[in-house]
């Protein structure tokens, strides 16, 4: 923690831009850590309801001109709300069912972000989003952001450990392992699923919020099923039913889409006939891949390779 807080005047405005995305992707796949990793319940519409929370912030802070203490907040609300609604749907189906109708959730954003009306939501042309500002503080560079971002996210991450700790996320682990026995040993099923999909959801909203104050700008295609798939991807590379794995994805990947974004125009200007859009191709081959590669060869992610690491270094020189 103390070197995160002097990250600013150790590295680069560059770093401390990457770190500011981690933060927040960070916050949004902790969420859904908490749903997947945990509770089981397959989430494929966490970049909706990061997007629910972002326009809920922006619509917040442009018209009302609300402070981010109270935006932040209510944006996370807003998007628990609006994943509750899919957490429902989750007490009668499972599986592949269960993702095709959170990938409605993308569907269902995008089509009322486009079809209400411009002066709701802005549309198509998006909405602008004022500064972040608290006595008289405007969080407007990088440095500032970076300092909003990691206490969000320190407080976030620290409300996550202790989700999973207490008798919710004992909940979640018993529904995920067996909903049925969890049943029957008195846990609430149907409660349980949706409240996973709330408290994902809330995290998201909380992420978009975030997002929001960082890029002031807010658009409909900042929040697709693609960014959805990053989020699967961090927790799936991390470790599933791990906070520390969800961060250690998080970190992972963001730092596979930097070296494309980085390597990607040398590429397409020294082979010209692949086009302008290597970038975008590019990464979405990796990325899927890299999610193939860790379902083949480390299912459970790297936070199982690191904890057998840990486990034989206890034992080492027995072989048991």
């Amino acid at each position: 923690m103390a070197l995160m807080l002097a990250a600013p005047y150790l590295v680069s405005g560059r770093i401390i831009a990457i770190l500011n995305m981690m933060l927040i992707s960070a916050v949004i796949a902790v969420g859904l850590q908490i749903c997947t990793g945990y509770a089981g319940q397959i989430n494929l519409g966490q970049a909706a309801f990061m997007g629910v929370g972002a326009y809920t912030a922006s619509i917040l802070a442009s018209k009302t001109g609300l402070t981010f203490l109270l935006t932040i907040p209510l944006a996370g609300i807003s998007a628990a709300l609006f994943g509750f609604l899919f957490g429902l749907t989750a007490a009668r189906i499972k599986g592949f069912y269960l993702a095709l109708t959170t990938i409605a959730a993308q569907f269902i954003f995008h089509f009322a972000v486009l079809n209400l009306p411009s002066s709701w939501m802005g549309g198509s042309n998006g909405i602008t989003v004022p500064p972040a500002e608290l006595l008289g503080l405007r969080f407007v560079g990088e440095t500032s952001q970076f300092y909003l971002n990691l206490a969000v996210a320190a407080i976030m991450i620290a409300g996550a450990f202790g989700i999973v700790r207490s008798r919710f996320g004992r909940a979640f682990v018993a529904v995920r392992d067996d909903d049925v026995a969890a049943g029957i040993m008195g846990i609430n099923v149907a409660a349980t699923k949706a409240n996973a999909f709330l408290i994902g959801a809330f995290y998201a909203g909380v992420g978009g919020a975030l997002w929001a104050y960082l890029i002031r700008f807010v658009g409909v295609d900042q929040f697709t099923l693609f960014h959805s798939i990053f989020f699967v991807a961090m927790i799936i590379v991390g470790g599933m039913g791990s906070i520390v794995g969800a961060l250690v994805g998080v970190f992972v990947i963001r730092i596979i889409q930097e070296i494309i974004a980085t390597v990607g125009p040398n590429i397409a200007e020294s082979v010209s006939f692949l086009g302008g859009d290597i970038v975008f191709a590019g990464m979405n081959v990796v990325l899927g891949g890299v999610i193939a590669m860790f379902m083949i060869l480390e299912p459970k992610g790297l936070m199982h390779r690191w904890n057998i690491l840990k486990s034989s270094y206890r034992i080492w020189p027995f072989p048991y």
